[in-house]
């Protein structure tokens, strides 16, 4: 074994008959690359860059195991559409001395989109908890069949090469609603009491170890708590897990949160909460309940450092990462080889669930190359046509494309204002629940430095600073400027007495002392950044305001973020106004906000307001772009600077281009 700051995060492992090369695991996650059910190359190359990238063991997405699962983004199991291509999926993850496992869910009655399920199925006629979704009941038939489609299924799998399948039996889905009395009203041999509940998970792991054999490995994904009233807690896991080991077909098991309610969210945790937060947990329910059983750590775990601990404390035997090993496929070779500062660090913020679930398929903030075919260790290749490039602007659009161009080549000058790079990301990773963005641009501040770009900071780039230079290319990523709330007094921003909310985050990060009074914030933007600025004013101020024309908060973020967003915000107290807007007739200098229904009309006031700041649209700093053009510069607008929007926007971009030009 080679020498590792991690021994006990990379010692081999014995999971059933098969022996693991190291503990790290890469947990399942929905990539929707998949086309028409079917498996395409890039679906491939994304599990086989993570298994070249070191992970041992990988979990596909959920997999279309049933004649009634026909979502176009699973890969097609049961129906033979795969039969080519699910073979060379499991030698191109062997090939790099890893193991495959596909794994096994159904959503049942669950449903994240906000309408309801027509085509749903499941245990009772109750409705979803997220969704309201009410399925067709599944008779005592229905169920055997069920569970001989997935036995089927996982035959399939073995027989192309796949080493085992992962049960997913949480998350609010079927198995889920079949296991909590809860959702579970049934009579036959599949309620009743735990050991009825848990009836559906004991036979299909008898029925795929019958059909697939002792050296196909069946790992099991139960729900810890759903945090639901009457719901599925502790106790309960700690039953079903005994059950399940005491029968004797189970290879590996771990555990996972929240279902499809409010508590949704509770699955991904983020930087809002503790470092870990499910660790001990997970190892008092494993532990206790099968003691025998290798047993899976996750949520949040995004630093070897935790992986270690977690191996070496005997928390756990297997370290299981999604989101880390999204955003650098290559986490396990780069922190064995003591490369951690190469490693490009998860940020969770969820915008990748986010993408997943809207349709989008899965990107990253801090990966722009995720699901390309070589991307684990990826260094960009040489250009034949070096150029001068300068990048005005160091946010994280301007440091994507000037890393990148300076790793292929390119003479790269980078100038941006702040003396440090980052831009908005930066003050929003100091925000209470923000520090895991500063991985976005600590990762290019380095590889910058690699690869030997200039950086010119501390000071706003004129034109003349810029062709001295002497660039062929301009690339413009200088952001964007909140613009004046229209329904507000325009004397007021003359005055300048109502701050941007960027301002406002600024100002109160130096200003630690608590003022009297309300704060009022005018949001029109609905971004992750308005709701932990509000977090920062409630440490400031006695009340917090929050006035929106939408109808909701956080209409544009993931719902995982945006429940997270809700929950912290009434827990701490915040006042949430939706559908109305702020009126020119405010006083003030008075200490009073007017408002409106956006609907009705219906005026009311806010008194004792110490502060008003706003968020609002966006409007591209782009000043130098003409005089640069008029200077016989090619120009680039990226990021905001071209149109204004997230940081994925901004990475994909940057490195877009620099891989262009």
């Amino acid at each position: 074994m080679s020498v590792t700051a991690y021994p006990n995060l990379f010692s081999p492992l014995k999971v059933g008959t098969r022996e693991l090369r190291n503990r790290v695991v890469h947990a399942s996650t929905s990539t929707h690359y998949s086309r028409d059910g079917r498996v395409t190359d890039r679906l491939i190359a994304y599990f086989a860059n993570r298994a070249k990238g070191g992970a041992a063991m990988l979990v596909s997405e959920p997999m279309a195991m049933l004649s009634w699962q026909t979502l176009p983004t699973r890969p097609q199991i049961l129906s033979g559409l795969n039969a080519d291509m699910l073979p060379r999926w499991a030698e191109a993850v062997a090939r790099e001395g890893s193991l495959m496992l596909g794994q096994i869910q159904d959503n049942g009655r669950g449903f994240r989109a906000g309408y309801r399920n027509l085509s749903a199925r499941g245990a009772s006629a109750l409705p979803d908890d997220l969704s309201w979704t009410v399925p067709q009941v599944l008779e005592t038939g229905d169920v055997h069949r069920m569970i001989d489609e997935f036995v089927c299924s996982c035959g399939i799998l073995a027989d192309a090469g796949f080493a085992g399948v992962e049960i997913s039996a949480g998350h609010g889905h079927i198995f889920h609603q079949f296991l909590s009395a809860r959702s579970n009203r049934r009579e036959d041999e599949f309620g009743g009491d735990l050991n009825g509940r848990a009836r559906l998970l004991v036979l299909l792991m008898q029925g795929i170890r019958s059909r697939c054999g002792a050296d196909f490995l069946i790992g099991a994904k139960l729900p810890a708590e759903d945090f639901s009233e009457g719901g599925f807690g502790l106790e309960e896991a700690e039953a079903v897990t005994a059950l399940l080991h005491q029968k004797g077909e189970m290879d590996y098991v771990t555990y996972c949160w929240g279902s499809h309610s409010d508590s949704l969210y509770t699955h991904l945790p983020d930087n809002h909460g503790p470092r870990t937060p499910y660790v001990e947990t997970i190892s008092r329910l494993g532990r206790s309940a099968a003691p025998r059983l290798p047993l899976g750590a996750l949520g949040l775990i995004t630093d070897p450092n935790e992986g270690e601990r977690i191996i070496r404390d005997g928390l756990a035997d297997l370290v299981m990462l999604a989101r880390p090993l999204i955003t650098d496929p290559a986490w396990p070779v780069k922190a064995e080889q003591g490369r951690e500062a190469e490693i490009r660090y998860c940020v969770s913020c969820n915008t990748c669930w986010h993408m997943i679930t809207s349709g989008r398929g899965l990107l990253c903030d801090n990966n722009p190359r995720v699901g390309e075919s070589e991307e684990a260790d990826w260094t960009p290749p040489i250009t034949q046509n070096p150029k001068r490039v300068a990048v005005i602007g160091a946010g994280v659009a301007g440091m994507e494309a000037g890393w990148v161009a300076a790793a292929r080549g390119h003479r790269v000058c980078i100038f941006g204002a702040s003396e440090q790079p980052g831009g908005k990301t930066k003050l929003h990773a100091a925000l209470p629940g923000g520090e895991g963005l500063s991985s976005i641009y600590d990762y290019q501040q380095l590889a910058a430095r690699r690869h030997g770009a200039e950086m010119r900071l501390g000071f706003p780039a004129t034109i003349e600073d810029v062709l001295a230079f002497g660039p062929e290319i301009a690339i413009l990523a200088t952001g964007s400027t909140p613009a004046w709330p229209t329904c507000l007094p325009e004397q007021w921003r003359e005055e300048g007495i109502v701050p941007d909310l960027r301002e406002a985050a600024a100002l109160f990060l130096d200003h630690k002392a608590h003022n009297r009074g309300t704060a009022v914030i005018y949001d029109e933007d609905g971004s992750a950044f308005v709701y932990d600025v509000a977090e920062l004013l409630m440490e400031r101020f006695d009340r917090v305001v929050i006035l929106t024309p939408r109808e909701r908060l956080a209409g544009d973020e993931a719902l995982v973020v945006r429940q997270g967003v809700y929950q912290r915000l009434y827990s701490k107290g915040a006042h949430i106004l939706t559908s109305v807007r702020p009126l020119a007739t405010s006083r003030l200098e008075e200490g009073e906000v007017a408002y409106e229904n956006v609907f009705s009309g219906e005026e009311s006031v806010i008194a004792d307001v110490a502060f008003l700041t706003y968020a609002t649209a966006r409007t591209p700093d782009d000043a130098l772009a003409t005089p640069l053009r008029e200077a016989g510069i090619t120009v680039h607008n990226i990021g905001d600077a071209k149109a204004p929007r997230i940081a994925l926007s901004a990475t994909s971009e940057g490195y877009r281009l620099a891989m262009e030009i």
